[in-house]
């Protein structure tokens, strides 16, 4: 693991953009296509906001959430309905977006197909990751019902999950797929979640699962 100490958020947010936007120009310099997968919440916002500008041949870029919640784009948790308005605008609106939502009752019917769709995508050519105070990512929360099945070593690409902290159903991207990504970061604020990192050092996937993608990842962290 790397972390990357910055001044202050907005210094983190540009640097972590620029560091995106890099790595996948370094990407489509040497293949012909390249694939962002990247988080919801509120963090990473001013993130894709300054990615969206970026002068790359989006054409050429598949964007994909590292997860989803179980509802429609027309409620306010989607996480596709965060990209939509904050990365796939400006010359961004140009990149192939995958979904992983389907107006299905449950995650567990739409995942074949859903699954189907990425795995042309894999490796992931750069991943970003929040992470939450419980050291979850994506939707690999501890004590998860399908924590243990989205961890092991011959995971699926997607697993369906619920957690008491998730909220609604989910679908995430398994740890395999996460830690196979080519470039990983993780970004973080605040010091509530610089302790969270410190103490998933130390500790096993099956309770703080952010350990599973830590060994290779850049974590961008401001206060």
């Amino acid at each position: 693991m790397k972390l990357v100490e910055y001044p202050d958020r907005e210094a983190m947010w540009m640097g972590l953009a620029d560091r995106l936007s890099s790595e996948l120009g370094e990407t489509l310099r040497s293949e012909p296509r390249a694939s962002l997968c990247v988080p919801g919440g509120s963090t990473p916002g001013p993130v894709f906001d300054l990615l969206s500008a970026s002068r790359l041949d989006w054409d050429r870029v598949t964007v994909f959430p590292n997860d989803e919640r179980w509802v429609p784009e027309s409620e306010e948790r989607s996480n596709g309905r965060l990209l939509r308005r904050r990365l796939l605008v400006e010359r961004a609106a140009a990149a192939n977006y995958l979904p992983l939502y389907a107006p299905t009752e449950t995650p567990e019917e739409a995942i074949p197909a859903l699954a189907a769709a990425i795995e042309p995508h894999l490796p992931i050519s750069v991943l970003l990751l929040g992470m939450g105070a419980d050291m979850h990512v994506a939707s690999l929360f501890p004590g998860a019902d399908r924590l243990a099945a989205a961890l092991a070593p011959d995971a699926p690409v997607l697993v369906p999950i619920r957690a008491a902290a998730a909220g609604e159903p989910r679908v995430t991207l398994s740890a395999r797929v996460l830690a196979g990504a080519m470039r990983i970061h993780i970004l973080i604020a605040g010091e509530d979640k610089r302790a969270a990192l410190e103490a998933a050092r130390s500790l096993p996937p099956e309770e703080a699962p952010v350990r599973a993608v830590l060994a290779n990842a850049t974590v961008h962290w401001a206060a």
